[in-house]
């Protein structure tokens, strides 16, 4: 008992170490370019906004306070995020200006290091995850082809605070402890904490959150020896955290408010109902006794959550952006690279299908290799999460972010096999067998593949996306004449919205989010109708300044629709007498004209 003990420890301790490395090294990558991404967001909106956020938070602005002021139309919208992830920021901020004096040094640091803490620990649990899964041997290939994957989907590079990096990390936690959680006394409480985490953070894990608990609830039906601890541990510690994220994160007056795309009464009853459900019929003699009561407990439970839903919160059945108006639909939405399905990135960006979706099939497939032989526990928990992710990314590409991760286990294990293999019986086919397997298992390795087709491609057809995307639009440099006006109203595109707010004191109308509609339309209105029209809504706003980036992709997708409109006009040099350019901004890729 005491060897078993210290062999977990030190299994902990090295899979901890190289994790530290890999960290390490991507920092080592990161550091020789310079961070350009402090400088250039390369269109994260989200992450600026984050840091906006979160400045307003340390500018006192309240806990439960969401909104973003300088956003939208006069008094701003609510924005449908969590201080769950602000607050983290916010003391990494607080105790960084405090050891420099600057807190624009703060600033900087908080963004190199929340998403390298985050990198560490999504490749540690992938690298335990694996570890379960198939066994030492395997953690090595996970480490290295997690790392990789981890690094080239983005979402761990320096200057990376929305909270996707933070959703996968703890969703690959949950389903790590999970696998562990035959061994370990705690796991499976503290697996339910962080899928109630991952929920609270954002709606966009609750498939994978809806999965795991199935899977946990289908297991101890077959399993009831081995699984009813875990399942009653994992409900217990999903309903207590959420229970505790609802009061700490949401003022009493909201209490019975209802919101379907953010941690509400919503998402606080069903995960009540459902984690308490299931450990109730974990504890209960009369319902688990046998196969069958357990299974029609299961059942009335998953009726019963049904008809909650159905009876309180029937808006929340809708599609996500079911009452999206149409015009923000087709001019925004439509293209949202990551809202786009398989379907359309297979007929708009082929090459893109081999860095998004060519590892998780080959997972898929070996993982359906497996029903050959006897199927265990493992194969159920990964298998379920990884074909969930995937038919999630065939609706929207950004499953892929998911599909991607979870597909690291199984291949970790194909390639550990190759390298037991390759180490007993040595030979030329053997080894280069081996390293096919790595290449085809390394993500990267599409990921590469498919942005060399792309540049070989457009090499022969300039397509208007290419010709649009203009880095410029997107630099700190380009917004500092900008911040240098005094602070106003500016009409601007909603892609530019963010950095306005993040490199500036200025409030915007448009931004990319779904809840800010009237700011949205009302930018819409001043820039698809006529210059009259745009001045009519500007004296009536107070717009002081009107952004023009001619590079953006949004300015001419706008312009083509309306040719005759006030942005189409102004890009094509024709500027209203209500307006006067900026002298200073001549030349700077962010034209500023000052409303007369």
């Amino acid at each position: 008992m005491m060897n078993a003990a210290k062999a977990g420890t030190s299994s902990w301790k090295s899979d901890m170490t190289l994790a530290l490395l890999a960290m390490l090294v991507a920092l080592a990558v990161n550091a020789t370019t310079g961070f350009r991404e402090l400088s250039n967001a390369g269109g994260d909106n989200d992450s600026l906004l984050r840091l906006v956020e979160v400045r307003d938070m340390l500018a006192g602005q309240g806990w439960f306070d969401l909104h973003q002021y300088r956003m939208g139309p006069e008094g701003g919208f609510v924005m449908h995020w969590s201080r769950l992830v602000d607050a983290p920021l916010a003391a990494i901020i607080l105790v960084a200006s405090a050891l420099t004096g600057s807190m624009a040094m703060a600033e900087a640091i908080a963004q190199v290091l929340w998403p390298a803490l985050l990198f560490f620990l999504a490749v540690f649990f992938l690298a335990r995850a694996a570890r379960s899964f198939a066994g030492a041997g395997a953690v090595l290939p996970a480490i290295v082809i997690g790392a990789a994957a981890l690094h080239f989907i983005g979402i761990f590079l320096p200057g990376a605070l929305d909270h996707h990096n933070v959703q996968l990390t703890l969703t690959m936690a949950s389903l790590s402890l999970l696998l562990e959680a035959p061994t370990h006394r705690w796991a499976a409480l503290i697996s339910g904490l962080c899928a109630a985490l991952t929920l609270a953070v954002g709606m966009e894990t609750a498939p994978y959150v809806a999965t795991t608990g199935a899977c946990i609830a289908l297991l101890f039906v077959v399993d009831p020896g081995g699984e009813r601890m875990i399942a009653r541990d994992f409900g217990l510690g999903f309903a207590g955290v959420s229970a505790l994220v609802f009061v700490t994160t949401i003022p009493p007056s909201a209490w019975g408010q209802a919101q379907c795309d953010a941690f509400s009464a919503v998402q606080f009853v069903v995960a009540a109902v459902a984690g308490l459900g299931l450990a109730v019929v974990t504890s209960l003699k009369a319902s688990n006794g046998t196969a069958s009561r357990r299974l029609i407990s299961l059942g009335l439970l998953a009726l019963v959550l049904g008809a909650v839903v159905v009876a309180l919160f029937p808006q929340c059945l809708a599609a996500p952006y079911a009452n999206l108006d149409p015009r923000l639909k087709e001019l925004w939405l439509d293209h949202i690279d990551e809202a786009q399905s398989l379907f359309h990135i297979a007929v708009s960006d082929p090459a893109s299908l081999a860095a998004r979706y060519v590892t998780p099939l080959v997972a898929i497939a070996l993982m359906a290799l497996r029903l050959r032989g006897p199927w265990r526990r493992q194969d159920s928990l990964v298998g379920a999460l990884l074909v969930g992710a995937f038919i999630v990314s065939a609706w929207q590409v950004r499953g892929s972010t998911f599909s991607i991760a979870f597909a690291v286990i199984p291949l970790s294990a194909w390639i550990a096999s190759w390298r037991e293999r390759a180490r007993t019986s040595p030979s030329r086919s053997v080894s280069l067998r081996m390293v096919a397997v790595w290449l085809v298992s390394a993500n990267a390795v599409w990921a590469g593949a498919a942005a060399a087709t792309t540049r070989a491609f457009e090499a022969n057809k300039v397509s208007v996306e290419a010709k649009d995307a203009d880095p410029a639009c997107e630099r700190k440099a380009s917004f500092t004449k900008l911040a240098g006006q005094p602070d106003t109203t500016v009409l601007a595109i909603s892609n530019l919205g963010s950095p306005i707010l993040a490199y500036s004191g200025h409030r915007v109308f448009a931004g990319p989010y779904h809840r800010n509609i009237a700011g949205d339309l009302l930018a819409l209105d001043a820039f698809l109708g006529s210059a009259d029209q745009a001045r009519t809504i500007a004296a009536e706003h107070h717009v002081g300044l009107v952004a023009l980036c001619r590079g953006s992709a949004e300015s001419k997708v706008l312009a083509g629709k309306a040719p005759q409109g006030f942005l189409a006009q102004l890009m094509q040099g024709s500027i209203p007498d209500w307006l006067e350019p900026v002298a200073e901004t001549r030349g700077n890729p962010v034209e500023l004209y000052r409303v007369r």
